[in-house]
């Protein structure tokens, strides 16, 4: 008996670019676009469906990720990070059937939004120090936690990470091995969740062939990119995720 799978020509459509481009935002080249993913796809089937199929997706580009760039992550940094990401995921894994996706995506959508405004209208000096300690914490563990309901955790990390000023293949490679992590404790909740049902499962097998694209084009342009431009597409990218986050969430409370 074959597997279910989802076979709506108009789920691909979406699907597909959306794998394309959290591929490309998983290389480093546009972090912040694959926050994207999930509102992309969740035009065609829910946001729990949606980050359920792409967790396949994930773990196959982090694999790829903390392989190209495994010898130039933050050490220090990830030991900093990690234990606070997966925090997020325990609050995540008790809260998911409470909150509403959408209020989620919402709050994520307004907090990225924020941060920007604060870059544009007080921009840092060279000498400007980089967020204190504890706004660290605070920021990766609502990183986790939005990484576990609608794996869009990229925009608050990136919040802490960017003022740091890390060159683009040490942010690239730290972020990589920060959510492979993340995206690792999310399996188990995910099944305790009922999340990784026969269809999701299948259909993710069907969209994994294109996750390698992305990730290959993306790593290859992160070593070939200015800084001055590589952040500048960050905050492209954070700008267009939280204007669609924010979208979203006014469009699924209302």
């Amino acid at each position: 008996m074959p597997l279910p799978i989802v076979t709506d020509p108009a789920f691909y459509a979406a699907a597909i670019p959306a794998v394309l481009l959290l591929g490309v935002s998983k290389s480093g080249f546009g972090a912040g676009f694959g926050s994207l993913a999930v509102p992309m796809m969740a035009l065609v089937v829910t946001v729990p469906e949606a980050a359920a199929m792409l967790m396949p997706v994930l773990l196959l580009m982090d694999v790829m990720g903390l392989a190209v760039f495994r010898k130039d992550f933050d050490a220090a940094l990830l030991k900093f990070l990690v234990p606070f990401g997966l925090l997020g995921t325990v609050v995540g894994t008790l809260l998911f059937r409470v909150l509403d996706a959408h209020l989620v995506a919402g709050i994520v959508g307004v907090f990225t939004l924020l941060f920007l405004a604060q870059r544009l209208v007080f921009p840092p000096r060279p000498d400007s120090p980089p967020w204190p300690r504890w706004v660290g914490a605070l920021l990766t563990t609502t990183a986790g936690f939005t990484s576990f309901v609608a794996h869009a955790g990229g925009p608050p990390v990136n919040a802490y990470v960017i003022p740091m000023r890390l060159s683009p293949v040490q942010f690239t490679a730290t972020m990589a091995a920060f959510f492979f992590c993340v995206n690792l404790s999310k399996w188990i909740p995910y099944a305790w969740l009922g999340l990784l049902d026969a269809r999701n499962m299948a259909t993710s097998l069907a969209l994994l062939p294109f996750a390698p694209i992305g990730v290959l084009v993306g790593a290859w342009l992160t070593r070939r990119i200015k800084p001055t431009l590589f952040y500048q597409l960050v905050y492209a990218g954070m700008l267009l995720t939280g204007l669609k986050l924010v979208w979203d969430a006014v469009r699924g409370i209302a």
